[in-house]
């Protein structure tokens, strides 16, 4: 069974830092791209950023310049370094990673999984 669990959140000033981790766990063959996600109250999730297996990078435009994210294949880990955090940041961060399993007959699954979330709150 594959996991991600987050860690990192927590409650910081305006124009602070975070860094967000996530790691995943389980029978894994391989892991497409990964990124972050953020949902805050009465409005839709939101693709923070996305990192590639080759590194390439996509970011929001609210975050871009701000936030950095990173991973590293060998620990099935990816990172959000969070700097100059706004109070509109304060969200639920959510790890997403599309990830290739094997299936009980040979082969192979390719399956999106998500974290279970991490609280960051920018206070003013």
């Amino acid at each position: 069974q594959v996991q991600l669990v987050e860690s990192g959140g927590g409650l910081v000033q305006a124009g602070g830092s975070l860094r967000l981790s996530c790691a995943a766990s389980g029978i894994i063959f391989s892991i497409n791209d990964m990124g972050w996600y953020r949902q805050a109250p009465g409005k839709q999730r939101e693709l923070v950023a996305a990192i590639t297996s080759g590194g390439s990078t996509n970011y929001a435009d609210s975050v871009q310049g701000r936030f950095t994210i990173s991973r590293d294949n060998a620990r099935n880990t990816v990172d959000l370094q969070m700097n100059s955090l706004k109070p509109e940041d304060t969200s639920v961060y959510y790890c997403n990673a599309e990830i290739v399993t094997p299936t009980v007959w040979g082969g192979r699954k390719l399956s999106k999984y998500w974290g279970q979330g991490t609280q960051v709150t920018v206070s003013s």
